[in-house]
């Protein structure tokens, strides 16, 4: 059975070390109607059914943003978490080459290649700072949206303070295009927006949309400029405590779960554009063949230090 986290925290047993708790906490950063919420409801059924335990859903950045959720993962005092690529960069560098500006054309190949030896590797860097890696979500490929005008080519963000996530290669793409990039926490972001601290912020459509971020940033640029993906992160030491056939349920539960929101999150950014152009928003395009020619640059920085996965990133993102 799945309850609010905030009914039941209070009596909730958490236990040291590898040792399994009474309950499991799945926590994430998502508002209701989001992909990621919907997906954690539905991880929560699919592991209660398997395992007869019961999962406290904390959705909403209830249990801290997605970096205090990775630490909170690690400590033992949340059990998994749907969190970020640009946070878990933090932990696992790797993950970040998976954001090289315009790598991938389409979803479908980002998730061939996170659900392949990629995916593998993350996960064992992960397990070497007390991560468990169980499988891979959806955070979409990203665009701009502004407070007043449109951004089509890269001299259009000169100057322009624009919010990232906490991610170095974000910042990293928003630096070569001119812009002035700064990390900021996902839960703080339209208030910061609406006071004028940035004039502008980058996701994909679903994340605006259930953010209500089209209302503030009425002003989208279709740029694709980076993919994003959402790992779905354990508790190494939680995870070793469980015995295989918990292990399973987890792993089925959130491939299961993963499959319906990589679905939600593919069908939102098809369709969302009409829905908010009928609330009031305007879209435009970016001259693409401009901006990556604006961000060949970071490449080349990450390609001194990760030679060979950024060449073979770039091979199994043209499916060769």
């Amino acid at each position: 059975m799945t309850t609010r986290l905030t009914a039941i925290l209070a009596g909730t047993v958490l236990l040291a070390g590898g040792a399994q708790a009474e309950d499991v906490i799945f926590a994430h950063g998502e508002n209701p109607g989001n992909p990621r919420y919907i997906a954690a409801e539905k991880w929560a059924e699919l592991y209660a059914e398997c395992t007869g335990s019961s999962v406290n859903v904390a959705p909403s950045a209830t249990m801290g943003n997605d970096v205090e959720m990775l630490t909170s993962v690690g400590a033992g005092i949340i059990q998994i978490t749907a969190n970020s690529q640009g946070a878990f960069s933090q932990i696992v560098p790797e993950i970040g080459l998976l954001g090289l500006p315009f790598l991938f054309s389409d979803l479908e190949s980002a998730w061939e290649v996170v659900d392949g030896e990629v995916g593998d590797l993350i996960d064992e860097r992960a397990q070497a700072s007390g991560l468990k890696v169980v499988g891979y979500w959806d955070n979409g490929i990203r665009h701009i949206s502004h407070l007043s005008k449109h951004v089509l080519e890269p001299a259009d963000l000169a100057g322009m303070r624009i919010r990232t996530p906490p991610a170095q290669m974000t910042v990293d793409i928003f630096e070569a295009l001119g812009a002035s990039p700064a990390p900021l926490a996902w839960s703080e972001v339209p208030s910061a927006l609406q006071s004028g601290v940035f004039d502008g912020q980058e996701n994909p459509l679903t994340n605006i949309y259930f953010a209500k971020l089209h209302e503030i940033t009425p002003f989208i640029t279709l740029t694709g400029h980076m993919y994003e993906a959402s790992p779905v992160v354990a508790g190494l030491g939680w995870w070793q405590g469980l015995d295989e056939a918990t292990q399973t349920c987890i792993t089925e539960a959130t491939d299961e779960a993963g499959a319906l929101q990589r679905q939600l999150n593919k069908q939102g950014n098809d369709e969302l554009q009409a829905t908010m152009e009928g609330e009031g928003v305007t879209f435009a395009t970016a001259n693409r063949e401009a901006f990556i020619e604006a961000t060949a640059s970071v490449y080349d920085k990450y390609a001194e230090t990760y030679p060979d996965l950024v060449a073979a990133l770039r091979a199994a993102a043209q499916g060769e």
